[in-house]
């Protein structure tokens, strides 16, 4: 676990430096897809941060959240509405605010995905929703995967699956930063950083309700 935690720490180092790549469109919505790639980031980083502590709960559960805003970048860019881009990326007031919240649920985003942005991408989120999306949703809520791991312990095996996959989510908001960026230097960068890292992505798929 030691070992995993140090190359998700060196590879949180590499893709730190892609977030830095500037989008090459300033429009709300591109500057709203690249705002939410950061926040999935920093839930990543956060997990790992925390699972380090031995704060395994709220790390679990953090990789739902690194889910979900991975998923709304991508969809704004791709597939959501003028409308829907106005109310996710206006000045924050009251009345905003509320706006702000009806926007689809996830699993319309997923779908409005499908044909616009890169398959790679949609298939990726489409299995991480199919085999994780209901634990990581009892962890965030208090349900019996959260009250069972926390009472009786989790599994080292548990832990680097979540490890793996919210790297492997990282990977694929690093891919989306460089289309975003639209720097033609950039292509392979990501291939190169699944190679390089390998011994620390999602070897298969994986449910997280098995030990």
């Amino acid at each position: 676990m030691n070992t995993l935690l140090r190359r998700s720490a060196e590879l949180d180092v590499v893709i730190s430096r892609i977030q830095l790549l500037a989008p090459y469109q300033s429009n709300p919505r591109t500057m709203g897809a690249h705002t939410l790639c950061s926040v999935s980031y920093e839930h990543a980083e956060s997990a790992r941060l925390l699972i380090s502590n031995g704060n395994f709960t709220s790390a679990v559960g953090l990789l739902r959240l690194q889910f979900e805003a991975a998923v709304r970048a991508i969809w704004l860019f791709y597939s959501a509405s003028d409308t829907a881009v106005e109310k996710l990326t206006a000045v924050l007031t009251a009345e905003t605010a509320k706006r702000g919240e009806k926007v689809p649920m996830l699993g319309e985003m997923l779908n409005k995905l499908d044909g616009k942005a890169p398959q790679e991408a949609v298939s990726m989120l489409l299995e991480f929703k199919e085999y994780s999306w209901k634990p990581l949703s009892s962890f965030v809520h208090g349900g019996i995967h959260a009250i069972h791991r926390h009472a009786a312990g989790y599994p080292e095996a548990l832990l680097e699956q979540a490890l793996r996959a919210s790297n492997g989510l990282s990977i694929m908001v690093g891919m989306f930063l460089v289309i975003l960026s639209g720097d033609p230097g950039q292509q392979g960068a990501i291939t190169a950083l699944q190679q390089e890292f390998a011994d620390c992505l999602p070897p298969n798929r994986r449910d997280l309700t098995q030990d």
